[in-house]
């Protein structure tokens, strides 16, 4: 018996046909494929489209002037001066280059943001499908030399006052022209002179301007490809900022819902800054802990009457439109926002950090995520801006509210020569 086993194995092991083992059937789960977030852009009629560009231009621009006369001050300070700033005040303060170019201009005047949004126009509009890194360097180059050729008009020796404005023009735009000349010289040059931008901060650079490329993409995640290219000034997590807003902006075209819009921060990610070890996607990290500041403040209950309500009811400061519950919300995510603020308030991680908390707590309502946003201080211009442009290209012109939207068109306009009805057919590609 044991020769007669020993031969049968002997014969599976050899091959024999009627020995071979059929192979296990393989069960296979396939990975997930993640869908694309957003759909392509369906092409709005002319008008429609011209009215969401206008309105995410003013909508900026309604942001930046509001934020004009309280830029970089404290919310204290903001209360003690103005009480609870409801709309755009007189822009009362020095002149300077990332500022307002002459002192004390009136209700509507801007800064450096709105500035960028006509470079990108005027970018937009002579690189017409062309947009790059390299084009937009060349385009900031050009600027800065033109304005330093104006260092040869004999005018300026007669007069010292003259001198102002180059200087500033050419104070504003050096720091980043010596960037794109690097950036056009070589990969060397480039690293090296990105790295010091600002002393090497992560500034909120590309945020400036990568906001108007979510307008001329086809959806988000092109929006942010065509922003992260652009964003030749950021570092690390600063540059995905930066393509982020761009990716928020397009998606502000197709949706009135905050979740959709605010979701683009945790479903648009094609370079997998998820995946970094140990770190995660700080860009979103710091998304979703600005949603839960405004979440659970929601939460909390009135205080009943006595001493603490009593106490609750004085601190509201003078022109708040609702109650001291409401008040006492938006000071705990204040209060906290606070506790997170960077050394510099022109920081990347705070101004997107600010700026999600001001759209989730507005929920659709422009003015109300302005106010939140403008009354917390800080770099409040710049959020405002940022956040008025994906807002107004939400609503659209006309959705904007109406004094606040005519009074920057006009202001921009005839005191700062900006014409943001031009920018938009600019960026529209409409002839005059």
């Amino acid at each position: 018996m044991k020769i007669k086993y020993y031969f049968l194995l002997a014969a599976c092991f050899l091959g024999f046909p009627g020995c071979k083992t059929e192979p296990a059937h393989e069960t296979e789960i396939p990975a997930p494929v993640k869908l694309a977030y957003g759909d392509a852009m369906r092409p709005l009629d002319g008008d429609a489209y011209y009215n969401k560009v206008l309105g995410a231009l003013a909508g900026s621009a309604i942001g930046d002037a509001m934020g004009a006369s309280t830029e970089m001050w404290g919310r204290s300070e903001i209360r003690r001066t103005y009480g609870y700033l409801l709309g755009i005040t007189p822009a009362i303060r020095p002149q300077s280059p990332e500022g307002t170019w002459d002192h004390n201009l009136q209700a509507g005047a801007t800064t450096d943001d709105t500035r960028w949004k006509a470079v990108m126009a005027d970018y937009i509009g002579a690189n017409r499908g062309e947009l790059g890194p390299k084009a937009f360097a060349r385009t900031l180059t050009g600027y800065y030399e033109s304005v330093v050729s104006e260092l040869d008009n004999e005018a300026l020796l007669e007069s010292t006052d003259a001198i102002d404005s180059t200087l500033e023009r050419v104070d504003w735009i050096r720091e980043w022209a010596r960037v794109a000349k690097a950036y056009q010289a070589g990969p060397e040059s480039y690293n090296l002179a990105r790295d010091r931008f600002y002393g090497g901060d992560l500034t909120c650079a590309g945020m400036l301007y990568t906001p108007t490329l979510g307008l001329v993409a086809e959806d988000p995640e092109a929006a942010y490809r065509l922003a992260y290219d652009h964003a030749l000034f950021d570092l690390g997590y600063a540059r995905d900022i930066s393509a982020l807003v761009a990716a928020m902006t397009q998606m502000a075209l197709q949706t009135r819902q905050t979740d959709s819009l605010l979701n683009t921060a945790v479903f648009i990610d094609p370079y997998r800054f998820e995946d970094s070890r140990l770190v995660g996607r700080i860009s979103l990290t710091i998304a979703l802990s600005a949603r839960n500041y405004v979440k659970r403040a929601r939460l909390m209950r009135p205080l009943p009457p006595g001493a603490l309500r009593d106490s609750l009811v004085r601190s509201v400061p003078p022109g708040y439109p609702d109650g001291p519950d409401a008040w006492r919300q938006q000071e705990s995510i204040y209060a906290n926002l606070e506790n997170d603020q960077k050394a510099h308030a022109f920081h990347a991680g705070e101004i997107w950090q600010i700026l999600v908390a001001g759209i989730e707590f507005g929920q659709g309502d422009f003015l109300k995520s302005m106010q939140f946003i403008v009354n917390y201080g800080r770099d409040n211009d710049t959020v405002a801006a940022v956040a008025g442009m994906i807002l107004g290209a939400q609503t659209g012109f006309d959705g904007l509210p109406e004094a606040e939207r005519n009074l920057v068109l006009r202001v921009s306009r005839e005191q700062l020569g900006i014409d943001l009805e031009a920018m938009a057919r600019e960026i529209c590609g409409i002839q005059p």
